[in-house]
């Protein structure tokens, strides 16, 4: 039986295993394995791609999140920590680590709902939020760019600066993705990646970065991702073991290298999807909006919940992988509870959570195996 997975990894390093094995190797002779030449070289080139002054490579994504929160803190309050009066506005349609890293930050999240074609924060939910008795002292904003495309970056923008608030974006999903000429991650105060290993940029193991214009910000983040000093044995902030390995930024420069190919290649395999689907009753196709260029680190389509349970059912069977991101929303986890502000109804990311499905989707993606998406589909639909 054909097997299809949602990423074919091992198709990845074949493709790339010359590139990959060489910069490797390099590790292998030089032995610098904490914070070695490759972690330099890794920065200068994410920075230079991204179009910012300053690249910190971290542990994982989460903790790029955090410190670039933590630096923050720092930063205007010259507090270790936010207090639990200072308030970050985010969505709960997304990983648990974006509400986490506000909640390790030491502020208090603010749920606002989704737009439900782009599954991305809704600016207008920010602006009534912020114009309501809710949620007093608001300090900042951390949207997400869910699945691969952008969020309103103009509007946050807008709304940023008339209230006064940072913004840090979560583009763990969005590696190359861009907001008009602008790519990701570079817009706001600060931008957070992730690179574990089924992003479209991924390592292999954990691996994250924080990208900024904001030299303060990047001085501050490089202390807190190394115990909170510059000197090694005398420590300024409460810090973090938070290094980006050595041998994960020698994979993660080879990969590199390939990320504009391989984000064209989701790309076009999205468009077959969209083409062939667009047509099936019931069945939603992703929305792109003309000033975000989606690079598709999730194609998600949107069925009845009792269509999904039935299209995993099938596909289960043939052998097709499908996941949910996000079956469950922060505001319903329990560790949340008690320790989050919900703003108005999240209607639409309730409904999300119960009708969102998530199909193969790579570079490498092959169009037999679309094919057999496809065909499936319209069986099942």
């Amino acid at each position: 039986m054909k097997q299809v997975p949602m990423l074919n990894l091992k198709l990845e390093y074949e493709y790339m295993k010359r590139d990959i094995d060489s910069h490797v190797e390099k590790c292998f002779q030089h032995q610098n394995w904490i914070l070695g030449p490759e972690l330099k070289t890794l920065e200068q080139k994410i920075a230079e791609y991204l179009e910012v002054k300053h690249c910190i490579g971290v542990a994982c994504g989460t903790d790029a999140l955090l410190i670039a929160l933590r630096t923050l803190a720092i930063k205007l309050n010259g507090r270790e920590y936010f207090n639990t009066s200072d308030k970050i506005i985010t969505t709960p349609f997304t990983f648990t680590a974006t509400g986490d890293a506000i909640l390790r930050a030491g502020a208090t999240p603010v749920f606002v709902d989704i737009d439900p074609d782009t599954y991305n924060i809704d600016t207008s939910k920010i602006r009534e939020c912020l114009s309501s008795n809710v949620p007093n002292n608001v300090v900042g904003i951390l949207p997400v760019h869910l699945y691969g495309q952008s969020c309103n970056m103009d509007e946050l923008r807008k709304i940023a600066k008339r209230y006064n608030l940072f913004i840090v974006e979560d583009s763990a999903q969005a590696f190359g993705a861009r907001w008009q000429d602008k790519k990701v991650g570079s817009i706001g105060d600060a931008g957070a990646f992730s690179f574990f290993p089924s992003k479209n940029l991924g390592g292999f193991g954990d691996g994250g970065m924080i990208a900024t214009n904001d030299g303060q910000i990047a001085e501050i983040a490089r202390m807190l991702l190394k115990h909170g000093g510059k000197d090694k044995y005398n420590a300024t902030h409460i810090g973090y073991n938070s290094r980006l390995d050595t041998i994960q930024a020698a994979i993660l420069l080879a990969k590199l290298k390939y990320i504009d190919e391989f984000n064209d290649r989701r790309r076009r395999a999205a468009e077959v999807y969209t083409s062939t689907l667009s047509g099936i009753s019931g069945l939603t196709c992703p929305k792109v909006f003309s000033d975000a260029y989606h690079i598709y680190h999730q194609y998600t389509i949107r069925v009845s919940a009792s269509r999904r349970q039935e299209i995993q059912k099938v596909f289960t069977e043939e052998g097709i992988c499908t996941s949910i991101y996000y079956p469950l929303p922060l505001h319903k986890m329990k560790a949340f509870k008690g320790r989050a502000i919900i703003a108005g109804r999240l209607e639409h990311t309730e409904k999300a959570t119960q009708q969102v499905l998530n199909l193969p989707i790579g570079p490498l993606l092959c169009r037999e195996e679309q094919s057999l998406v496809c065909k499936k589909l319209k069986e099942v639909c």
